[in-house]
């Protein structure tokens, strides 16, 4: 084992860890930093506290600490142990834990001075997760408050280092040169004439005919990897056994695909991007990569997770070209072209700028930070991703009206599962039937079976072994005793967790309406597309399609499911242009998020559900329905303009989102006796718009961004502002006699735009600089102008002649 290359870089590695709270370590794919380097830190640093390593999959953690353990002689649990969801192995000798990253922030939740714990060694840390993220920050949280002893190791084959180094400018950087064995990188672009997969299964067969060895398949996703295997099935050998890797198989399979083929045989592994990192698949020399990775990105306006493939990263590629060099020298043949691999992003993008940002928004409020800022973060989470984690929240009940954790809030975050599914189990209450079902709910929704009906019930009929074990951990962490599942309680159990993930049926063709508004979709064979009312707790957003797919579901009786949850029914007053009457039509509706239970019109509503309904439906048609006259559009454009030319000054906004967000300040005050469209429209917008601004600030307003002008010979003329352009101010040039400077507003920091008239009204020239116009272009305007307009005064000299609107006067003759 000395003879891995991370071993040339130990001595430089614990000296920098010895006087750096903060190390970054790039060593290549199969250096040994993962499954050798722990181990050696542990026997030859300095530290009298435990390490834990992170590792981002539960197949890698367990997978890198049996290896750990092996060079020991051992078991895991005894030097070497391991943590995850719903297994432990770590007993009181355990100096080495390898814990996935959810282990880790709960870890930090409930001892934030990490007692005992003297390093934390991020691995695979190019993989940028959210947790990882967040485990980032809040370790150098606990190092600049509490623990100025701790230490973090931050371990990648492509550590951003430039962003890094920007975060953690005092960090030494360790460069580990060389990989284990050679990898020869080819690149051949897929045939255009063949379908994806049809293409892929070929390449890999020539690949197999012409090399030896096992081979590791990167696919973008388990639909892939299926179709692949069968078209292998038909065109290699039988000596060539095909296993597919991904996360969500069973364990026994996964280790099939990790372990050596047997003698006399050779294995071809079909993985996604789980068998990118910290894992090392026995015999294999040839990789082929398909370029592809399926990628996870919420939307927000839907609050589901879509799945797009996507091209990867240069990092990616050179992840998965060292898989080929871990146990002797192999090839790596990427199917596309060499430079399009060049132009790849050198990165991808990290899990937080694209995730849902819920869970990482409630260990942020329970680590008592009320402000993101607060924390460094490698990349700032996105403001719309954290306003839509708040609104999740606080419909879950985690947090009070000021979106602070509640007592609540701070139960589900001490569960370290998803914000829905430990709404779901504190909702449970303390009835050890309702907390039986909702520990078993929860343990199918982390990990739902891939085949079989979609229908939730079905799980409760044929509970896996693992479901149970998962189960009666949350029991035993909810302090409650073994007890049956109530299938009754499923219903308001799920309500409570995904009350906008309720869908009704609309038309034919299992399509269906959620309470969020947006559209989920069956197979049109599928069983369940016979019932009415669906709760869909796991969706799917496709890449390409309208709506969302449903993966597995409840059917519920809607009656039923009311006396149940009557909080979850809300009575709204809603507004709609009848089109058959022209005219508003008030409605009384009875709903759950937008799915209507019941509607009844309203003659006369008061104006207390009038008026916010009307609001509503403003919003929902926009500004353009009310009466905007020239004076009210010219308010706006001056505060757009107060805006931007006095932004020290506090103007409100006036842009169309603001002015919608805040109807209720300025146009609801002057709704007195409005009932329909009619008197909507007859409300004077500018005495409306003026409710946004004080007493003061509308004199402010008045005096810095006049509505007109008061030219020399004392005509009041009105100005014309825009978002964009200058102020205009259109005069006859009689009226500028005598003004020698361009006159000016915003306390003289914005020349008016000069629209000069002939004594008929007509353009004769525009300038911003007056003073210029009188030296320059005015004598040949005047020329051609005393022979148009003799009657009028053209002067040699007009900046300093008496400004007129009157012709000469006229002289008779001697």
């Amino acid at each position: 084992m000395s003879l891995l290359p991370v071993s040339a870089v130990l001595p430089q590695l614990l000296a920098a860890l010895e006087q750096a709270p903060q190390v970054l370590l790039v060593a290549p794919t199969g250096a040994g930093k993962s499954t050798w380097l722990p181990l050696q830190i542990l026997q030859q640093a300095d530290f009298t506290g435990r390490i834990l390593l992170l590792e981002p999959r539960r197949l890698a953690a367990r997978n890198v600490a049996q290896r750990l353990a092996e060079q020991l002689n051992q078991q895991p649990g005894e030097t070497v142990g391991y943590r995850m969801r719903a297994e432990t192995r770590v007993g009181p000798e355990t100096r080495l834990e390898v814990v996935t990253e959810g282990i880790l922030s709960r870890m930090l939740q409930q001892d934030p001075m990490l007692e005992g714990v003297s390093l934390v060694i991020l691995d695979e840390f190019h993989e940028r997760s959210l947790q990882a993220d967040l485990a980032l920050a809040l370790l150098l949280d606990v190092q600049q408050g509490l623990r100025d002893d701790l230490k973090v190791l931050l371990m990648s084959a492509t550590l951003d280092n430039q962003r890094l180094s920007a975060l953690l400018p005092d960090a030494p950087v360790i460069v580990s040169e060389g990989r284990s064995f050679p990898v020869e990188r080819r690149y051949s672009a897929l045939a255009s004439h063949l379908r994806f997969d049809e293409a892929v299964a070929r390449e890999v067969a020539q690949l197999l005919r012409d090399e030896s060895g096992s081979l590791l398949l990167f696919l973008p996703g388990v639909g892939e990897i299926q179709r692949i295997k069968t078209l292998l099935e038909e065109r290699v050998s039988h000596d060539i056994d095909l296993c597919p890797l991904y996360g969500a198989l069973p364990l026994s399979e996964q280790q099939r695909a990790i372990l050596p083929a047997a003698q006399g045989r050779r294995k071809v592994v079909l993985a996604t991007n789980i068998a990118e990192t910290s894992l090392t698949i026995e015999g294999i020399r040839l990789v082929v990569d398909s370029g592809l990775e399926r990628m996870a990105s919420f939307d927000l306006r839907s609050g589901l997770t879509r799945l797009q493939t996507q091209r990867i990263s240069q990092a990616s590629m050179t992840q998965r070209a060292g898989r080929a060099g871990r146990l002797e020298s192999g090839l790596c043949l990427h199917l596309l072209g060499k430079e399009q691999a060049e132009r790849a992003v050198a990165h991808s993008d990290a899990e937080i700028l694209q995730s849902d940002l819920s869970a990482l928004w409630l260990d942020v409020l329970q680590w008592g930070c009320n402000d993101i800022r607060q924390l460094s973060w490698l990349d700032q989470p996105p403001e719309p991703a954290l306003h839509a984690a708040a609104r999740l929240l606080h419909q879950l009940g985690a947090t009070d009206a000021q979106g602070r954790l509640n007592e609540k809030g701070r139960k589900m975050a001490q569960l370290g599962s998803d914000p829905r599914l430990a709404a779901l189990l504190i909702d449970a209450g303390t009835s050890a039937e309702r907390i039986a079902t909702a520990a078993l709910l929860v343990a199918i929704l982390e990990e739902p079976p891939r085949h079989g009906s979609g229908d939730l019930r079905d799980g409760f009929q044929r509970v896996q072994p693992h479901w149970q074990r998962r189960a009666r951990q949350l029991q035993h962490r909810l302090g409650a005793r073994d007890a049956v599942a109530d299938v009754e309680c499923l219903a308001p159990l799920l309500m409570a967790a995904f009350p906008d993930r309720l869908a009704r049926r609309r038309g034919q063709q299992g399509r269906y309406q959620l309470a969020n508004g947006t559209g989920a979709q069956l197979d049109d064979d599928h069983a369940l597309t016979r019932y009415e009312w669906l709760i869909a707790p796991l969706l799917l957003q496709g890449n390409m399609q309208a709506d969302a797919r449903i993966l597995h579901a409840l059917p519920v009786e809607i009656e039923s499911l009311i006396r149940q949850c009557p909080e979850q029914v809300k009575s709204v007053t809603a507004v709609e242009w009848d089109e058959e009457k022209g005219t508003l039509r008030a409605w009384r509706r009875e709903q759950i998020g937008a799915l209507v239970l019941k509607a009844q019109p309203q003659a006369r509503p008061e104006p207390e559900e009038l008026h916010p309904a009307m609001l509503n439906w403003i919003r929902e048609k926009g500004l353009s329905v009310l009466n905007w006259t020239p004076d009210a559009q010219q308010l706006r454009m001056r505060l757009a303009c107060a805006a931007q030319w006095l932004p020290q000054e506090s103007w409100p906004a006036s842009d169309d989102q603001s002015l919608l967000d805040s109807l209720e300040r300025w146009l609801l005050p002057l709704m007195t006796g409005v009932r329909d469209l009619k008197g909507l429209r007859n409300i004077n917008l500018v005495n409306a718009l003026l409710q946004l601004l004080t007493w003061s600030e509308r004199q402010r307003l008045d005096s810095v961004l006049p509505t007109h002008y008061t030219v020399p010979t004392g005509s009041r003329l009105p100005l014309r502002y825009d978002a964009v352009l200058p102020p205009v101010l259109a005069v006859r040039l009689q009226e500028m006699f005598g003004e020698a400077q361009n006159p000016c507003v915003a306390e003289g920091r914005v020349p008016l735009v000069l629209e000069l008239l002939s004594p008929a009204q007509r353009p004769l020239q525009i300038t911003r600089d007056l003073a210029a116009f009188w030296r320059g272009a005015y004598p040949q305007v005047q020329k051609e102008m005393k022979g148009r307009y003799p009657k009028h005064l053209w002067p040699d000299d007009p900046a300093n002649t008496l400004p007129t609107r009157r012709v000469k006067k006229f002289s008779p003759p001697s």
